[in-house]
């Protein structure tokens, strides 16, 4: 199979979560320099891939292709509601053959989330783009990661072969900051 780059987007609170208690992305998290960040990022891309619970909710939404992990397909599926969307169940399908099934061989997977998606891909990212609010904290939200917050974003990144590069600033009078972590 050609190369993939598989890209990872988030963007988490102080304290690591990507959603509140109620499994919900506040609009406290939300800042539009990485909106812009995130729609460019998304047109680039060639496949998005989510779980059920992300998704990202702008006017291109319903023109890209998409993968959805669910456990509610035994392996492959499209997706009934949506031509541009296949279902996958990761335990009973490659990740290799879902994207040949979605017609995708090359080109730039962009992983879009929640924590179990993330965690799935944290040893075959290419980049990581994590954005940081550090004016907001979500206490008993969703962590970004599995293993945060006993770890923090950047520790979990680290340990799977990432490092951090020049942070870009998407929102001054936040201090939002987006950040790339690449595969060494």
């Amino acid at each position: 199979m050609p190369a993939l780059r598989i890209e990872g987007y988030v963007i988490v609170s102080a304290d690591g979560m990507l959603a509140n208690a109620s499994n919900v992305m506040p609009d406290d998290l939300k800042f539009e320099g990485d909106k812009q960040f995130f729609t460019a990022a998304l047109d680039r891309a060639d496949l998005i891939l989510h779980g059920r619970n992300s998704f990202e909710d702008q006017p291109n939404s319903p023109r890209r292709k998409r993968l959805i992990l669910t456990r509610k397909v035994r392996a492959i599926a499209p997706d009934p509601s949506n031509p541009n969307a296949t279902l996958w169940n990761p335990a009973g399908a490659s990740f290799e053959a879902v994207c040949e099934q979605a017609g995708i061989r090359a080109g730039t997977v962009a992983v879009i989330g929640g924590p179990f998606v993330f965690g799935m891909f944290m040893d075959r990212y290419d980049v990581f783009w994590l954005s940081q609010a550090p004016h907001v904290r979500l206490p008993d939200g969703e962590p970004c990661f599995p293993g945060v917050p006993a770890r923090s974003p950047q520790q979990v990144l680290a340990s799977h072969g990432l490092r951090a590069g020049q942070p870009q600033m998407l929102d001054p009078a936040a201090d939002v900051t987006v950040t790339p972590w690449r595969r060494t």
